[in-house]
């Protein structure tokens, strides 16, 4: 299916950096509830991921990702999932995309 520049410009999609990881223990499938910081303009957002197969907990801390943070929020098992976090559909699990170089949080993906 195939948008127009029109829609694809209403996705909000920025970088924000983890500051809390546990698991999703309310989730049907194996799932972290991450806490991203995106700067004092959006603030902290939560989300739920499944992304065990490749990542530990203590790993994300930290971490720079990718994010859609204008979707409708949706809830995981008891926790409303606010933002969600890009990455590829990989061999080995879902691969985050993180930027290559630190940047500020909510800078904006163009």
């Amino acid at each position: 299916m195939q948008i127009n520049m029109e829609d694809f410009d209403k996705v909000d999609v920025r970088i924000g950096t983890i500051r809390g990881a546990k698991p999703n223990k309310r989730s049907r499938n194996a799932a972290y509830v991450l806490e991203i910081d995106f700067g004092p303009e959006i603030g902290v957002k939560k989300s739920s991921a499944q992304i065990t197969d490749v990542y530990e907990p203590d790993d994300l801390i930290g971490k720079q990702v990718v994010c859609v943070i204008n979707l409708i929020p949706i809830y995981i098992g008891s926790v409303k999932s606010e933002v969600r976090i890009l990455g590829s559909e990989s061999e080995q699990g879902i691969v985050l995309l993180v930027p290559e170089f630190a940047v500020k949080d909510g800078d904006k993906i163009s």
